[in-house]
């Protein structure tokens, strides 16, 4: 008889065991979500991840974090049927393995939302996570750490609730583990809190994190470039004291070789990261350029397509803003090619409009920065991509600042031709603008334009009295004699020929 309730007893283990094995098995595949969700799995698995024998519940716990990662509805489901106390408890008292089985599932609730996450640190699993980053096992860190990361990204205010909980300080101790896998997920964690706000930037500044992040830009794995340069780019981004910061701790010229890195996703946060740093003052991109990070950003922006692409060209922009002698190093480094390329080749409205932007940083500082941004044919680019039926208003609108600036400060008048039959009347009253001021003084440009049609052109415009228009074809008139602007006058041609006729 005890031979039989032996057995029967090891049957339902096994049973057991094999349920919560094929559930995890079955929840790898989103197919099957809806199936196990309609069999009520949820309440069967709840009791088994608090079952005495660790193969059931380690099973339970991979297949719970499988079915909440796959769907928001079966992460909420874990937090409905008051699963997460269970979660709470035992990573404050399972061992090690069971501990990263728990973050596991909480790091898989808390991705789908913010109310979710909520919910998670309401429950008091904030806590018992940090508590897991002072374990000694790895992997049980390494699971702690993505849980917690997973609930900062979401808004400022759960990403100070895990400071306020103090994951920071251990967070930078993690960076400082052998373990690679460690260091990038401590690196992505401390990113996704100090990217909400200044002070949480600081928070994780003044945790010593910048001097350890700083030397791993030249580490030879790629994700934990990738994520160092992720995250110098959230601290940088706020204000330029952090920006400052990470200079000082000695990123150039360490940073620039990853431009040119073999990984897409290493190039794009490099880049980003120098653009973070750029665009704070004249002094930080002054230094950028006297490191030779100008050469470094534009090969990278011809190198580089699509989306990846932004943070280069929107670095040169901010580069070339600043003054005239850092707008002379992006020509000098042969920086408005691919800014053209960008303008006239990327499919995406945003891209061209940041290109438009940069070109007119650029070209916007003296007569010899627009006639070097001309040279490159870019003012009739401009004019098309303003013009396109299908622009969107940003594109419209970059397009139209970047002409008026160039403009205003071009002087070579050859450039400005093409665009007299072609602009609308917003753009044209700045070119005949620049007419009006080069003409007097330019016999030979006087010639030139009445010879290549120019002055039959402005004087067909329909300018309104008193129109800045008006006013700029008037004094283009004033540079010719009365009959020579007669005579190219609409209608005139008329006029002779009814004379003949009253001759006759």
């Amino acid at each position: 008889m005890s031979r039989q309730i032996i057995t029967t007893f090891e049957e339902y283990q096994r049973a057991r065991i094999a349920f919560v094995q094929n559930v995890a098995t079955a929840a790898e595949r989103p197919q099957n979500i809806e199936h196990l969700k309609a069999a009520g799995v949820m309440l069967l698995l709840k009791p088994l991840i608090s079952d005495p024998v660790p193969s059931v519940c380690l099973s339970a716990a991979l297949a719970l974090g499988r079915l909440a990662n796959a769907s928001e509805e079966m992460a909420e489901a874990v937090v409905q049927n008051d699963i997460l106390p269970q979660l709470v408890t035992s990573l404050k008292e399972q061992n090690k393995f069971f501990k990263k089985s728990a973050a596991f599932i909480i790091r898989s609730v808390v991705k789908h939302n913010s109310n979710l996450a909520q919910s998670v640190y309401e429950a008091g699993a904030l806590d018992a996570l940090v508590l897991c980053l002072q374990e000694f096992d790895p992997g049980c860190k390494e699971s702690a750490l993505f849980a917690l990361g997973y609930i900062a990204r979401h808004n400022a205010d759960l990403a100070q609730f895990v400071v306020d909980a103090g994951a920071v300080p251990l967070t930078v101790l993690c960076l400082q583990e052998p373990e690679l896998t460690l260091k990038r997920v401590a690196a992505s964690t401390l990113a996704d809190i100090a990217k909400h706000t200044p002070e949480l930037a600081q928070i994780v500044a003044d945790a010593g994190a910048i001097g350890f992040l700083v030397p791993m830009v030249s580490a030879t794995d790629a994700k934990l470039k990738m994520q160092s340069c992720a995250c110098l780019a959230q601290i940088a981004k706020h204000n330029v004291d952090l920006a400052e910061m990470i200079v000082a701790a000695e990123l150039f010229p360490r940073i620039l070789p990853c431009l040119k890195d073999a990984d897409a996703t290493v190039r794009k946060n490099a880049a980003t990261c120098i653009r973070e740093i750029a665009k704070h003052t004249p002094d930080l991109a002054k230094y950028i350029v006297d490191m030779g990070g100008v050469a470094a950003l534009v090969d990278f922006t011809n190198e580089t397509a699509g989306p990846d692409r932004l943070p280069g060209v929107m670095c040169l922009g901010y580069i070339a803003a600043y003054s005239e002698t850092l707008a002379l190093a992006v020509i000098a480094a042969k920086g408005i090619t691919p800014l053209v390329h960008c303008l006239v080749t990327e499919p995406e409205d945003f891209l061209k409009a940041a290109a438009a932007w940069a070109l007119g940083q650029v070209g916007r500082h003296t007569p010899e920065h627009a006639r070097a941004v001309a040279d490159a044919n870019v003012l009739p680019k401009l004019l098309a991509a303003m013009t396109h039926p299908q622009a969107s208003e940003d594109l419209h609108a970059k397009c139209k600042h970047a002409l008026k600036a160039i403009i205003a400060q071009c002087l070579y008048l050859p450039a400005l031709e093409p665009l007299l039959a072609e602009a609308p009347p917003e753009i044209l009253k700045y070119i005949v603008a620049q007419y009006a001021k080069v003409l007097p003084s330019d016999v030979k440009a006087r010639k030139e334009f009445v010879a290549h049609g120019g002055l039959r052109r402005i004087l067909e415009l329909n300018a309104e009295p008193g129109s800045k228009l008006k006013e700029a074809v008037d004094a283009v008139c004033g540079c010719y004699p009365e009959s020579v602007v007669k005579y190219y006058s609409p209608g005139f041609s008329d006029e002779i020929f009814d004379m003949i006729e009253q001759g006759s």
